[in-house]
């Protein structure tokens, strides 16, 4: 039950979206273009670092949400994303992905964690500035939907087979729109 009254039964975000309309389309537009957007991340990468950060928030709904996008787009299932959160040191991904994991592991904890030294293994890995910049922006704005979410209390829908079967139609919806599908 959440710590206010939303009078909807809707899980996670969508039900203080749904709470209040009027904060939906600017938090929406904002994963639209982070996760969705042009981009030379892959929207796999970007939902991989919306989950790393939400993992590391302890954040469940949105660990699963974007997980299961993750795993939709970079052709996982739900037991490999769970060992990248568990240690994404030891996980098939790239170095630059694991640098840019670094670099959001570290502003998940406080912007100023973020190291020269972390940010120049990523140049030497590949990623660039743009690259950078929206890892740290991707990570900051998940603290903070995810701060949404817990602080306010919300449900989450704990079979997280729900989520792994929503992906597919949330990967052709977007964000554009959460309270109706």
């Amino acid at each position: 039950m959440a710590h206010i009254e939303l009078n909807n039964d809707l899980p996670g975000i969508r039900g203080l979206m749904a709470y209040r309309p009027e904060t939906e389309q600017p938090l929406n537009a904002l994963a639209e273009v982070l996760l969705r957007g042009d981009n030379t991340l892959s929207r796999g990468e970007r939902e991989l670092i919306a989950t790393y950060v939400s993992y590391l928030n302890d954040c469940f709904f949105c660990q699963n949400v974007h997980g299961a996008l993750a795993g939709h787009y970079l052709d996982c299932n739900i037991d490999q994303i769970d060992a990248i959160k568990a240690d994404m040191q030891q996980a098939d991904l790239s170095p630059k992905m694991k640098a840019l994991l670094t670099i959001a592991a570290s502003v998940q904890k406080s912007g100023k964690h973020v190291t020269p030294e972390q940010i120049e293994l990523a140049r030497a890995e590949g990623a660039t500035d743009a690259e950078l910049h929206d890892t740290v922006l991707i990570a900051a704005s998940f603290c903070m939907f995810n701060r949404y979410v817990d602080g306010l209390g919300t449900w989450a829908p704990q079979n997280r087979q729900f989520y792994v079967d929503r992906a597919p139609q949330r990967a052709i919806d977007g964000y554009q729109s959460s309270l109706f599908k």
